[in-house]
């Protein structure tokens, strides 16, 4: 009973896309939208050096295992790896073993810096914030003139 009463008053969230552009995940993220994952199949090593903050590393090679022992197989799933190649084949892996709600995060971590996603890992923690990282108006400024191109 409890949960037809929550069901008028929590949205259902559509299903998520084969493909997603890295502006859904983030903003999925900054709304705090809950029930989803990130998944960094590329060597841990890479993952260490600087990933999507909050990234699960599952490298490829041990995706499946991994995947089936800590996820529920309709839990929302973004997944990005060192190439669109990689990703393709890792969200592959993921549908064969039952997953229903996969999709490849397009231009992985690269795409993800690019707009300004927050990122953790050694190397990230050691590049500087860019001028305007910490200035909201500036951020959005930017993010309209990126738009318009």
């Amino acid at each position: 009973m409890a949960n037809n009463l929550m069901s008028g008053i929590i949205a259902q969230q559509p299903p998520i896309e084969a493909e997603s552009d890295v502006h859904v995940v983030k903003s999925r993220l900054e709304w705090g939208e809950p029930a989803f994952t990130i998944l960094d199949v590329r060597d841990r090593s890479i993952y260490n050096e600087g990933h999507i903050m909050g990234a699960m590393s599952m490298p490829i090679d041990e995706l499946t295992e991994r995947a089936a022992i800590s996820l529920d197989t309709s839990r929302d799933i973004y997944i990005y790896g060192t190439n669109d190649g990689q990703t393709t084949q890792a969200a592959q892996i993921l549908r064969s073993a039952g997953f229903k709600n996969v999709s490849q995060l397009k231009g992985g971590f690269g795409a993800w810096k690019a707009i300004g996603g927050a990122t953790e890992g050694i190397i990230e923690s050691r590049t500087p914030a860019a001028a305007d990282d910490y200035n909201v108006v500036s951020r959005i400024q930017n993010h309209i003139e990126t738009q318009q191109k």
